[in-house]
């Protein structure tokens, strides 16, 4: 039987692949720290619902530091997370920002990617808002494999194999191959 699958796809030139062991984005989070300046983090959350058209999430502290003059409960940055086709489209926009290039340090050993965009003024279709001046925020992508639900369900959550898991290499190799940008060491 496995045979004939074989020549199925030879015949039809179709690789076996493992569709177990595809890459996707799970999901794009973009961050901005303003520390204890609210005018800044005013500025920020419009820059986000701005690019996304959603709300972002003010983050507060939970430590007091009395020489930073941090308490807890005070907000002192914005977040949001994105899924599914706007993540993607979102990201290609920020790539694109980001001069279709990335450093090899900007990926993890776990397959999340990490970058930062300068001034959102580089990103397509954006415009400069006197409100806002210029300002920067960090994006990171988390990638994921079929299966790596196991690890957040609420009954029988395992580990994930270390077979299954992405490795810097994979995550490069994905990123090169779907949205085309260049690796720097």
């Amino acid at each position: 039987m496995k045979k004939k699958e074989e020549e199925r796809n030879v015949k039809t030139g179709k690789k076996d692949e493992n569709p177990m062991r595809k890459i996707k984005v799970e999901k794009i989070t973009l961050n901005f720290g303003a520390g204890k300046d609210e005018e800044k983090l005013k500025k920020a959350i419009i820059l986000i619902k701005m690019l996304t058209g959603i709300e972002p999430v003010k983050t507060v502290t939970n430590k007091r530091i009395p020489t930073w003059g941090l308490r807890p409960g005070l907000p002192i940055g914005c977040k949001l997370t994105l899924r599914g086709k706007k993540a993607i489209e979102l990201l290609k926009r920020l790539l694109i920002a980001n001069n279709s290039s990335l450093n090899e340090s900007n990926f993890d050993n776990q397959g999340n990617v990490s970058f930062g965009i300068k001034e959102y003024i580089d990103i397509p279709d954006v415009k400069y808002d006197p409100k806002i001046g210029i300002l920067g925020f960090d994006v990171c992508v988390t990638l994921e494999r079929p299966g790596f639900r196991i690890k957040k369900r609420k009954l029988k959550k395992r580990k994930i194999n270390s077979r299954h898991k992405i490795t810097k290499e994979d995550a490069i190799n994905f990123m090169k191959n779907k949205f085309g940008i260049e690796v720097v060491k």
